[in-house]
């Protein structure tokens, strides 16, 4: 493999781990963020600085090193999380605070620029163009009070930007934890369980219905394609044998012929044979069935029909 080969397979590796990337990172938000901080929390420095709160959405981990923050939509690579820190990784549901102290050399949650009132704060893709999510700031933001975006169902991960400044929550989701949710509004519909009850037992009994019919449809349609077709063909060649009897002038030549080959007594034995066969005194007519009856007269099965004659 030559060096220009090798060259281009980790050049295209590297843009598929970058794309990868870049499609779970439109997992994030910009959850939440706060310009003038008086009282809140302080920054590993001490400092009381304003923040930005990212937020995972999906059930799985998401890297966001190589992505950017800015405020300036004309400069979109104005901050760029570094790579290779571990701390990048962020786990389902989970937050990422980062200090907008203008003092990015603090470390990996520290940003180079400051935040104003009146500014839109963006997160970009780690390409450098994508928005993945934005938050204006409004101009009339008291201080310690933040704008931020929540969902008020648990599972439910449509955010929305809230009207009304919040008190800030950095860390935690945003919303109101007595919102009223799927089980709680069920619960207060129903509270006896009745119509969930009625429901789940409908729909095990349409199921079962449907079931039913279907295994009923096939095993007909089987029954019809299978049975019905051996049927008429052991009766088929029931009424082929009958058909194909000999009438009595033809038993008479037969039986003159084999007369005069092997004398009387054979011919009159095969005679009466067919005369018994023609008028149907011997076998029962079933389909499928040969009727054997058992003679206790007969010496076939006499021990002496098996002696042999020892040689002198």
């Amino acid at each position: 493999m030559s060096k220009r080969t090798i060259l281009s397979f980790i050049a295209a590796l590297s843009a598929s781990i970058s794309v990868l990337n870049a499609q779970n990172a439109v997992d994030l938000i910009i959850s939440e963020v706060l310009v003038e901080n008086r009282e809140n929390i302080a920054d590993d420095y001490g400092e009381h600085n304003g923040w930005i709160e990212i937020f995972n959405t999906s059930q799985g981990t998401v890297n966001f090193a190589g992505c950017f923050l800015t405020d300036d939509p004309g400069q979109p690579k104005k901050y760029m999380v570094p790579k290779g820190d571990l701390a990048t990784k962020l786990g389902p549901r989970q937050t990422a605070l980062f200090y907008a102290s203008g003092k990015s050399e603090r470390g990996t949650f520290h940003t180079n620029f400051t935040l104003k009132r009146g500014s839109t704060v963006y997160l970009i893709s780690n390409d450098g163009r994508t928005v993945i999510d934005s938050i204006d700031i409004p101009e009339d933001l008291p201080a310690d009070m933040s704008v931020s975006k929540a969902a008020f169902d648990a599972k439910e991960m449509d955010f929305v930007t809230l009207d009304e400044p919040s008190t800030p929550t950095p860390g935690s989701k945003n919303g109101s934890s007595s919102a009223e949710t799927g089980s709680s509004r069920i619960q207060r519909t129903d509270p006896h369980g009745w119509v969930l009850t009625l429901t789940s037992v409908s729909v095990v009994f349409c199921a079962l219905a449907i079931l039913w019919i279907i295994f009923t449809y096939i095993g007909k349609l089987s029954a019809g394609k299978g049975g019905k077709g051996r049927t008429e063909t052991a009766s088929g060649k029931a009424k082929a044998r009958r058909k194909g009897a000999p009438d009595a002038e033809t038993a008479a030549a037969i039986a003159l012929a084999l007369d005069r080959e092997c004398g009387g007594e054979t011919y009159a034995a095969i005679a009466a044979a067919l005369h018994l066969y023609l008028e149907g005194t011997v076998h029962d007519e079933e389909s499928f069935v040969i009727t054997i009856k058992r003679s206790e007269g007969s010496g076939w099965n006499a021990k002496g029909q098996t002696f042999r004659r020892l040689p002198r």
